[in-house]
């Protein structure tokens, strides 16, 4: 029976799931702050809050774990090094999605996933407006 087993399929084959989750998480560890669609969003969360858990471990049974789980040993360094360490204390809790509109061309929710920084209050909402700024200012 398949009572209460859910799971984000997303339209792809669990392979390309998978990657795609694991690329997703390497980038928002990297630069701190992703822009996607909100159904992958929450499902990139839930792996990142997961790797951070290992990452405050810092045994080598969860560095090998994080490393197939991510398959990018530098990222896992700089996860266990430099992001673990700041939310030792924090019991979890460490990522913050921000819904910012729709996307132009599909019209496909979207927001940020990003990771939060220790003892951070809540920033206010960002509009769609000003997500749109901010993209342009990147660029």
């Amino acid at each position: 029976m398949r009572h209460r087993k859910t799971t984000f399929k997303i339209n792809r084959h669990s392979e390309h799931r998978h990657s795609l989750l694991a690329n997703m998480v390497c980038s928002l560890f990297k630069e701190g702050r992703i822009s996607t669609t909100t159904k992958r969003a929450k499902f990139a969360r839930s792996l990142a809050e997961r790797m951070i858990t290992l990452g405050k471990d810092g045994s080598l049974a969860a560095r090998r774990r994080a490393i197939a789980v991510l398959h990018q040993k530098d990222i896992v360094a700089k996860l266990f090094s430099e992001i673990a360490p700041t939310y030792a204390t924090r019991p979890g809790g460490y990522t913050r999605m921000m819904h910012i509109g729709q996307r132009q061309g599909d019209a496909a929710q979207m927001s940020f996933l990003e990771l939060v920084k220790d003892n951070e209050v809540p920033a206010a909402p960002v509009t769609a407006g000003e997500a749109k700024t901010a993209e342009a200012a990147k660029a």
